[in-house]
């Protein structure tokens, strides 16, 4: 399993950005390998973030690839790149 969390900056409204990931929704629910996607806000000015969970590095590195990755710059109107961490999960505490 595979962990990955960006972070990002944008300067639309959050009621603005909920909408884009709301209209967005479909898309990821439909990417293979995806078993979860959390949407977080990170502070109180701007940031943003979405922790995914993945079922493998190849799920992920298909992703990376995809016009669905490319496009989140655009869509919510990032002002500068994104942090992103990919980590290996070791083991989970709960099945």
């Amino acid at each position: 399993m595979i962990v990955q969390i960006i972070k990002l900056k944008s300067d639309l409204p959050e009621g603005e950005l909920l909408k884009r990931a709301r209209e967005r929704e479909p898309q990821f629910k439909a990417i293979p390998g995806l078993l979860q996607k959390y949407y977080v806000k990170i502070g109180p000015s701007g940031q943003y973030g979405g922790i995914y969970i993945w079922d493998s590095k190849e799920s992920l590195k298909l992703y990376q690839a995809s016009d669905l990755a490319s496009s989140i710059p655009k869509a919510y109107e990032i002002i500068e790149a994104p942090n992103i961490e990919v980590l290996d999960v070791l083991f989970k505490l709960r099945s």
